[in-house]
């Protein structure tokens, strides 16, 4: 087993480039996370005292299921891609911060799809900017996150359906708590 400190994590990422949405294309599967939620995918914006907003959605039984947060750059002096990510729980009840790490373990060129881990490598996701990834992609960011440590038999491919959902025209899960427990098991 690899130690946790050194995970090779991605250096010189551009905020700016990588906000925007990304669509889940696999992850752990969590036993906090519905296991039917389909069409997960995370929104990221940049605010202008540097942060980030971070809107995470998935939709289970056709409902919409969502959790916000804030990331923040782990060591503001580092160049290395580890953030935080700090959720408030529950979402009407904003006094008790979730927080969890997000390293980017790789992202291409273009910014198009990346791979996320967290030291303990109990967490791991392969994100895109298309709801669908490439198989030969794919298998790159399996074997990356493998030779980082992780147990890539445990990635679960998320279901992400043609047209993705419109935000606008989903019911609301007004329970939403399981979201903020998949993404750190807290």
């Amino acid at each position: 087993m690899a130690n946790k400190d050194n995970m090779e994590v991605v250096k010189g990422v551009d905020l700016q480039r990588y906000m925007g949405r990304w669509y889940e294309i696999a992850s752990f599967p969590s036993r906090f996370q519905p296991k039917d939620g389909i069409n997960t995918r995370a929104t990221y914006k940049l605010n202008e005292d540097g942060t980030i907003h971070v809107l995470n959605e998935t939709w289970s039984g056709g409902k919409r299921g969502f959790i916000e947060g804030t990331a923040y750059k782990a060591d503001p002096k580092s160049d290395e891609a580890k953030l935080k990510v700090k959720f408030y729980v529950p979402p009407f009840l904003p006094i008790i911060p979730v927080t969890g790490d997000y390293w980017v373990l790789y992202l291409d060129d273009d910014y198009q799809h990346a791979l996320i881990g967290q030291p303990s490598r109990r967490y791991l996701w392969i994100l895109s900017r298309q709801n669908h990834l490439d198989e030969e992609i794919y298998e790159k960011l399996v074997e990356k996150a493998k030779e980082e440590g992780y147990d890539v038999s445990k990635l679960k491919k998320t279901t992400q359906t043609d047209p993705p959902p419109e935000t606008d025209d989903a019911p609301a899960d007004s329970k939403g708590a399981w979201w903020w427990k998949s993404l750190f098991g807290k």
